[in-house]
Formats: structure tokens, sequence, C-alpha cells
């Protein structure tokens, strides 16, 4: 039995799975992972101002117009679909009880289909008024020239994604602490483990797989039931191919 049958057996005997997601996941949509050896955080910038600075809290309230330039530019992708890899998890959801908690921001679970879906990192979709609190969707605030403002009292609208210098919502961690303690199995997608707090959320799993699968190895590897280095979409298909067969 090679190793993606052992995978689809392991799915196949699960009751509750939890997908713990990262950026490895939505690279096949087109959606860079910043940390990578050419991703944004790698990146020569003529200003010499790091991204990370550029995406935190105190930059962005200090720097509005040149943090919207960034994150417009560089963190929405509204043209990304959802791929293989969302659209499996999406899918398994109909015969398992499937909660994806994820660190990205670009929403491709929910548009795959997935209905429960922690996005613990936020979402580019949610955006609200800073005075008001009014609601605004992710190409409201993409196509505004410059600073987005509130249509109904005019104050500055922001992100409800996580910064730097900023707090992990404390709702948003229990559910996902409380998932993947309640998990047999925990199948970890296209992250490196590596941003806390979000990477020690593996340390609550008490089931019975611990699933591995990214390019690259990580710290836990020794941890897991099952490691597959390869691209995540590539695992899919060899997946799919051995239970068609």
């Amino acid at each position: 039995m090679d190793k993606y049958e052992i995978l689809s057996n392991m799915i196949n005997h699960s009751r509750k799975i939890v997908f713990f997601t990262g950026a490895g996941i939505s690279v096949p949509s087109g959606i860079p992972d910043f940390r990578s050896a050419d991703g944004l955080y790698n990146e020569k910038r003529d200003d010499q101002i790091r991204p990370e600075d550029i995406i935190s809290h105190s930059f962005y309230m200090a720097h509005k117009e040149l943090f919207y330039s960034f994150y417009k530019n560089k963190m929405m992708y509204l043209e990304a679909k959802p791929n293989a890899a969302h659209k499996w998890i999406a899918e398994l959801e109909k015969n398992k009880q499937v909660t994806v908690v994820t660190q990205n921001i670009d929403g491709l679970h929910s548009l795959a289909g997935s209905k429960n879906v922690v996005e613990i990192h936020g979402s580019i979709h949610r955006n609200y008024c800073e005075r008001c609190g009014k609601l605004f969707d992710a190409r409201y605030v993409h196509d505004y020239n410059g600073v987005p403002k509130c249509d109904k009292c005019g104050s500055d609208i922001k992100p409800d994604v996580v910064l730097y210098e900023e707090s992990l919502n404390e709702e948003d961690i229990n559910r996902a602490i409380h998932a993947i303690m309640e998990a047999d199995t925990l199948i970890v997608i296209g992250t490196s483990l590596t941003v806390y707090p979000a990477a020690g959320f593996v340390r609550y799993f008490r089931g019975s797989c611990l699933i591995l699968l990214n390019k690259s190895s990580t710290s836990y590897d020794n941890m897991a039931d099952l490691v597959i280095n390869e691209d995540i979409v590539k695992i899919i298909e060899k997946v799919n191919e051995k239970e068609r067969n």
C-alpha cells in the first residue's frame, strides 16, 4: 500500500476531520506563498520598508495611503478561483464532519463550498467602517481610489484581517482549538507550521491520525502518522486515481 492509498484509507475511516491550511493550498490558484524564497516577504523594495512592517497595525494607522496601495496590489487576489484542493475538502464535507481552520485570508475555502470555516487571520472579503461599522465587500475596497471611505458616514474602512501587532480573534481561536481537540483526524496542508500562535494549535490534537501534506518538511514531521512532501493538487490527483481504480 503506497502513501496515497494510506491517505485515502485514513480519510475513509475518519468521522471528524479538521483541515488546517496555509498559503500552500492557494498557490495553485495563483496566490503566492509570501514566505517562500521568491515570495513577498523576501521582495526588495526601493523604499527599504519591509512588507511585514507595511501590514502592521501601527503602519496602517500612520500611513493608510501606502498601506492600501500595498494591500490592494499584493494581498487582494480577487480573480483567484478555488483549486482542486479547496473543492476536494468541500466535497468531503458532504459525507464527513469537516472543519476547516485556515491561516489564509483569500476566502477560497468558502468560495469552494466549505460551510464550516474558521479564518483565524480574517478575510479580504470582510471590511468595515471604523466609525459606524457598516460592512463592505472586497471589490468596493479594491476599486476605491486611495483609502476606501464609508458611503454612509465618510470614515475610513479597515479590512477585517489580522495585521502584525494585532491579536487573533479569541472566539476564532476557541473554535479552532475545540475542533482540533474533537477531531479524530487532523490534516495539515500547505503550511510550514512556523507562524505562531496558529502553528501551536496542532499540539491540541488528541486524535488518531495526524497527516502533513506540504511541499517541504516541517518541525512536526516526526510527530505525524503520514507525511507527503508534494504539491497538494498532485496529491489529490493521485488519491482520486487510486480510488477510481
